[in-house]
């Protein structure tokens, strides 16, 4: 009997062939429940979300007078984080094409930021992925936090394994370079880029990056970002492993924290 190119069986395959004998200590570890790291910075009320997504936004190093660029800004943690390196000086357009999730974005600033900082946030619900045609160059931060396998939510669904097929991965990783390029190119020269996943596939992650640098041709670079470990609102230390041009955060080894992979590139 052939065995199915879709569905669960085909999800153990692909996912034990990447993680080999680890994938037996992974697995159960994305069925764990989540670790929240708890934010109250500049907030009205505290917001939650995993530690690692928290050092992603501050790694970009946001500052006040900064104009900075959330593509995919839902639901809006990463975006609040990025709110308040601004401190209400400055301008973060967050974006989000999905009408949804940009109601539920408009409902996270709006329930958390103080006045002064929620005016400095513009909402739009733009396609990332052809920012860069309207607006080159414009931006001293962006964060490409693109839409991804998020297996941790896949394998805890029965549905979403039923439908998953290599082809997803694949799909994605190439929307996500689409967004990336956006993100660099809408940067200024000496800015920075912060490309991030919650997943597991390094089609999404390290080979996307890949192909932002060699797209690049030496404008572009990788490097570690300012201050990785533990975020001041995280819960527990983090074990950011190095990735051939970045950095992952795994659940087997942070108690139940990420996944969160990003790459820091400055132009």
């Amino acid at each position: 009997m052939s065995k199915s190119p879709h569905g669960a069986d085909a999800f153990e395959r692909y996912y034990e062939e990447l993680f080999a004998g680890r994938w037996s200590a992974l697995r159960p570890a994305l069925h764990s429940d989540p670790v929240y790291a708890t934010l109250t910075n500049c907030l009205t009320k505290p917001y939650y979300l995993d530690p690692a997504s928290a050092v992603v936004a501050i790694s970009l190093g946001v500052t006040p007078g900064d104009h900075v660029l959330d593509l995919c800004a839902a639901p809006g943690g990463k975006t609040l984080v990025l709110a308040c390196g601004l401190d209400g000086n400055g301008r973060l357009v967050a974006n989000e094409r999905s009408a949804t999730r940009r109601a539920r974005l408009h409902r996270v600033l709006d329930g958390h930021l103080t006045d002064r900082a929620r005016a400095a946030v513009v909402v739009t619900g733009h396609d990332a992925s052809r920012w860069a045609l309207y607006e080159p160059e414009s931006y001293d931060r962006v964060l490409a936090d693109v839409p991804c396998s998020s297996e941790r939510h896949v394998i805890q669904s029965a549905g979403d394994l039923q439908r998953w097929s290599p082809s997803r991965t694949k799909r994605l990783a190439q929307a996500a370079y689409a967004i990336g390029c956006a993100a660099v190119d809408a940067t200024r020269p000496d800015g920075l880029v912060a490309y991030s996943t919650c997943a597991l596939s390094p089609l999404e992650n390290d080979t996307v990056v890949e192909r932002l640098l060699t797209r690049g041709r030496g404008r572009l670079r990788s490097g570690p970002p300012p201050s990785l470990g533990t975020s001041p609102t995280a819960p527990i230390p983090l074990e950011w492993e190095p990735t051939e041009f970045g950095h992952i955060v795994l659940p087997d080894r942070n108690n139940g924290a990420g996944p969160m992979y990003f790459a820091l590139l400055q132009k």
